[in-house]
């Protein structure tokens, strides 16, 4: 299989592994279905970590992180144990470290699967209002239709290929499909 990944008019398949690793702390944050938190971490110490992937230190390091809880509503778990958070506050300490940098593209994988219904649509709702407040690109990978009706463009893959798209005007197919 052929095809491009072009963001910010570079094609990401033909980095060297430092730049994919810099492009990816600098550009993307990630959400995992799993949360993939670290328990015996404070929630602080939890977001802290793609800063010091990054490199940053200091003032700026503890003002994102600050910031990046309290846009989550966990402004006052600062220190407390990931592992002591309900499943809806471990998914939001995933969002506030997926969002720490300010990435231009956000992907949920499943964000909202392990969440009963109400904590479900508080997930659903902080991402989209993410993704409008801060203008970046939210991609979300889901099973669940009534999710995926909320997004602008819909694409289905079947077998590794694009089944339909929803959403798109021409332009955005082209953007949005395979090479």
């Amino acid at each position: 299989e052929t095809g491009e990944v072009i963001i910010d008019g570079v094609n990401i398949l033909k980095l060297k592994n430092k730049a994919v690793d810099r492009f990816r702390s600098e550009k993307i944050g990630f959400i995992f279905q799993a949360f993939f938190i670290q328990a015996n971490e404070t929630a602080y110490d939890n977001v802290a970590l793609p800063l010091e992937i990054a490199d940053i230190k200091g003032r700026s390091k503890k003002q994102r992180i600050e910031s990046a809880l309290k846009v989550v509503e966990l402004g006052d778990k600062m220190k407390v144990k990931a592992g002591n958070l309900s499943g809806g506050q471990k998914q939001r300490l995933a969002i506030a470290r997926a969002i720490v940098n300010k990435p231009s593209i956000i992907f949920a994988d499943e964000p909202t699967g392990n969440l009963d219904s109400a904590t479900g649509e508080k997930v659903e709702e902080l991402l989209f209002g993410l993704n409008k407040k801060s203008g970046s690109t939210l991609i979300i990978v889901t099973h669940d239709h009534d999710l995926a009706k909320k997004c602008d463009i819909q694409i289905s893959i079947k077998d590794g290929k694009i089944h339909s798209m929803k959403g798109a005007s021409g332009a955005n197919k082209r953007k949005a499909g395979a090479r």
